[in-house]
């Protein structure tokens, strides 16, 4: 979801700043812009051109009803399987970028070993698209969290980590069509900055 629609908020509501990743709170009567509705949050912008991430639970402080969330994998008829659990990766979304993070690259490894029967650990590392891009903590209990909640998941661990360094030819080519890239970008090419505003 993408508004031009200026919306004013009717309360103070918490929020993270993008890309900083620190917990702040917007005041009631402040008005913001929806960018980004993707991944159970909001990407809202100020008048100011400062960028927030919203909580689903407080999407009626944007004056919405909260998102539908996907179907819960946890149920009786579902098994665990490596399948599942890259199912699950692709509903977390970069809050600057509309992509899921597997296909933007950001999973660079995912092992999952049995620990006891019929239980699994799940081992993540994942990178950012900047080393100093604030949003790391918040994207990894994203990924921790919903991985958690996968039948049969007793123990996840997610690491973030830059080395190497991600770059734009990591992305899948729908990530890259989506984005409006050449399919053909090359990791050679990656000293030429693809989100020039992040810090």
């Amino acid at each position: 979801m993408f508004t031009r629609e200026q919306i004013i908020l009717r309360r103070e509501c918490e929020v993270t700043q993008i890309p900083s990743g620190i917990r702040s709170v917007l005041p009631a009567g402040i008005t913001v812009k929806i960018m980004q509705s993707l991944g159970g949050s909001y990407t809202v912008v100020t008048e100011y051109g400062h960028m927030y991430r919203v909580d689903s639970k407080d999407a009626g402080l944007l004056g919405l009803a909260p998102q539908p969330q996907p179907p819960e994998p946890k149920t009786e008829k579902q098994e665990f399987s490596e399948q599942l659990v890259w199912e699950q990766l692709k509903t977390i979304y970069d809050p600057e970028i509309p992509v899921n993070v597997v296909d933007l690259g950001l999973i660079y490894s995912c092992a999952i070993s049995p620990v006891e029967q019929e239980q699994y650990k799940i081992e993540v590392q994942m990178s950012m698209t900047a080393p100093g891009c604030g949003m790391g903590n918040v994207l990894k209990a994203d990924v921790e969290n919903k991985l958690a909640r996968l039948p049969n998941v007793k123990e996840v661990r997610v690491d973030v980590v830059f080395d190497p360094p991600w770059h734009p030819g990591r992305m899948s080519e729908t990530a890259k069509l989506q984005l409006g890239l050449d399919l053909d970008y090359s990791p050679a090419e990656s000293a030429l900055p693809i989100f020039p505003d992040r810090k």
